[in-house]
């Protein structure tokens, strides 16, 4: 599995393997045709009131952990899900992002995450219930 990151405005290319762009708007300027992207999954990215607190505060780790959170949400995580079929099918894939800040935007958080192929925190699945259930256990008085 190779995850790799690349600017939207930067020339396609055969080694980016299956393209995916993570960002909610199309790439303004760029034509879909030179595009090439192969997979658009919106709801990965940030909410409009997070990355406009961001370019604010410039707080990259709070950003991430809020960004994390977010991706908690259904129709995130139901687009993470397909991202991390995608990784495992096939053997390269390129996160297609349009902002200027090479080194701090989603698809940088993304790719951290998804070299971690670790599922986000607080995540809505079993192992929540499961944390969830041993913490109603230690709260229980014993007898």
């Amino acid at each position: 599995m190779q995850v790799a990151i690349k600017r939207a405005y930067e020339k396609p290319s055969v080694s980016d393997g299956q393209r995916v762009l993570v960002d909610r708007l199309w790439p303004r300027g760029v034509k879909k045709q030179q595009a090439k992207i192969d997979r658009w999954l919106k709801d990965l990215a940030p909410s409009d009131t997070l990355r406009t607190w961001f370019h604010r505060s410039a707080n990259w780790p709070l950003f991430k952990k809020r960004y994390f959170k977010e991706l908690c949400n259904p129709k995130a995580s139901a687009e993470l899900e397909i991202l991390y079929a995608l990784i495992n099918e096939h053997v390269k894939v390129t996160l297609v992002y349009a902002s200027k800040d090479t080194e701090h935007n989603n698809a940088v958080a993304l790719k951290e995450l998804l070299e971690g192929m670790k599922k986000p925190p607080s995540s809505s699945g079993p192992a929540k219930a499961i944390a969830a259930s041993g913490r109603a256990a230690r709260r229980r008085p014993s007898s």
